[in-house]
């Protein structure tokens, strides 16, 4: 399916439950490599529609995507990304990236940043190929986080 038939919106509380099965559904395949759950699947969505910048991509009333943006004290950050395995490789996980960099852009930030787990090495892959660059790693209990930043200006 490699059709732009989404529509990407900003997700009100009653997409929490859909962005949960679609995180649960895009990073289930890493628990075996992992040994352990990956963070997006456990998160609170409610939570973080409240708090954060939450969007979702949707076909036919369906979560198909979703993203969740915020801002730290090290900048704007691509908190979650998720895309159900069905509609990996349809180009909806890059038009929720670009929207994440018009977003950092409109409010004011020069650079984007994201973590991923060091043992997710297609994801890491991919955003070096978009122009993302390591800049750190945190060492944590059961996990190894790598930071990866894209200047936007």
């Amino acid at each position: 399916m490699n059709d732009a038939s989404w529509t990407l919106r900003r997700a009100d509380a009653a997409d929490a439950a859909s962005i949960t099965e679609c995180a649960v559904e895009a990073f289930r395949h890493y628990i075996p490599r992992l040994g352990l759950t990956p963070l997006p699947m456990t998160r609170d969505y409610g939570v973080a529609i409240e708090n954060a910048q939450v969007w979702v991509a949707t076909q036919d009333a369906r979560t198909v995507a979703a993203l969740v943006l915020d801002v730290t004290e090290e900048g704007f950050l691509i908190d979650v990304i998720a895309v159900r395995p069905q509609h990996q490789g349809t180009g909806v996980g890059r038009a929720l990236l670009e929207l994440a960099e018009r977003e950092a852009l409109r409010q004011g930030h020069d650079s984007i940043y994201l973590f991923t787990n060091e043992k997710m090495t297609e994801n890491r892959a991919l955003y070096e190929r978009i122009g993302y660059v390591e800049y750190k790693r945190l060492a944590l209990e059961q996990r190894t986080r790598v930071f990866l930043r894209k200047p936007l200006k």
